[in-house]
């Protein structure tokens, strides 16, 4: 039988993504630079977006699944006065606005169209996006010409501040499409546009579109609007200030190609992410095999609650450490034959014995 070999240290990579690559990209250029297959991203960012990006390499990519659920703030561009098929700055366009009509709005009625975009809001994500309909991407049901229209879900939108007003005028485009991706002809356009770009900050929770937002200000303001910057500057406690490069990381792997890249450790990434738990030898043992111990106190909640989006929630999870302080698991308050007990709920060393001593 081969022996197993060895998977290298596992934690999570902070990238700020470039323009141009896709989340898929930058996984595939961090398989090379770690030498592993097991690396994933936690909140996909397109192509045009640029900032936080957190990797989990080996063992780390099990708690992506977390991850994926913190809130996030981003800086953004809103164009409005133009709509594209996409909602940003990729797809063709697919309405102008009267000049007069965008020409009319105020600094102040976007501030009050933002404030009405804030809070607790049902939103309809764009039809071009990775949301599968029917088991098929909504994009490629768009591609193929079918008009797809995807329900509303709520999201939360923390903070949507208006931090800067500039008016333009710029090309008009060559053409429109209709939401189909079809030309539409016999549209009379306009050699020039009247524009208002939109520099804004959004904080909001995980699952929400911010080319939607965009084109949910624009619709607010009874105009088209779409995305034309986006930058995330923080994931959970995670900012953009302590995110590498791609090309920082390449230059630290070719002047020391035998050391392992600079990570946010397995275990310093549990602390980030979840309360902490001190076990015992006996319970470091026990949950390494999949048995249940005493609960955690957890600030007076008796179980887990229920987490509000269809993301994992951190709320109630503690990542457990071993006296050696080696992570053992990450472990949830249960109900079990009536009693509460802490129980495991992704194990990362299973089958071990540990002892009493750090």
């Amino acid at each position: 039988m081969a022996k197993k070999t060895p998977e290298g240290p596992s934690g999570l990579v902070v990238i700020d993504k470039p323009a141009g690559m896709t989340s898929h990209d930058v996984v595939s250029r961090m398989r090379r630079l770690a030498g592993t297959r097991r690396v994933g991203h936690a909140g996909t960012l397109d192509s045009m977006a640029t900032g936080v990006l957190i990797l989990g390499v080996n063992k780390a990519t099990k708690l992506l699944t977390w991850v994926v659920g913190e809130s996030k703030t981003y800086t953004t561009t809103i164009r409005l006065g133009l709509g594209t098929i996409t909602d940003d700055a990729e797809g063709d366009v697919i309405s102008v606005a009267d000049s007069a009509r965008v020409e009319s709005i105020t600094e102040q009625r976007i501030k009050d169209a933002s404030a009405q975009l804030t809070g607790e809001i049902m939103q309809v994500p764009s039809s071009v996006s990775a949301i599968k309909v029917d088991g098929v991407r909504s994009y490629a049901r768009v591609r193929s010409g079918q008009e797809v229209k995807l329900e509303a879900r709520p999201i939360t939108v923390d903070e949507f501040s208006i931090e800067s007003v500039t008016r333009k005028v710029v090309e008009g485009p060559e053409h429109i499409v209709d939401m189909t991706g079809e030309p539409v002809e016999g549209t009379d356009l306009p050699a020039q546009a009247s524009v208002i770009d939109v520099e804004a900050t959004v904080s909001c929770s995980s699952g929400t579109y911010i080319r939607a937002l965009a084109r949910d200000l624009g619709a607010a303001l009874g105009i088209s609007a779409h995305l034309i910057a986006l930058r995330r500057t923080r994931i959970g406690e995670v900012e953009v200030a302590s995110a590498a490069t791609l090309e920082q990381l390449q230059f630290i792997k070719d002047r020391a190609p035998d050391q392992p890249l600079p990570m946010l450790s397995l275990e310093d990434a549990a602390r980030k992410l979840f309360g902490s738990r001190a076990l015992s030898g006996a319970e470091a043992t026990d949950i390494s095999n999949g048995r249940r111990i005493t609960p955690t106190d957890n600030g007076g909640e008796s179980e887990t609650p229920a987490a509000k989006s269809k993301h994992a929630s951190t709320a109630g999870i503690s990542a457990a450490f071993a006296p050696d302080g080696t992570l053992v698991a990450l472990i949830e308050n249960k109900k079990w034959r009536g009693h509460l007990v802490a129980a495991p709920v992704l194990v990362f060393e299973s089958g071990k014995t540990f002892g009493e001593n750090s």
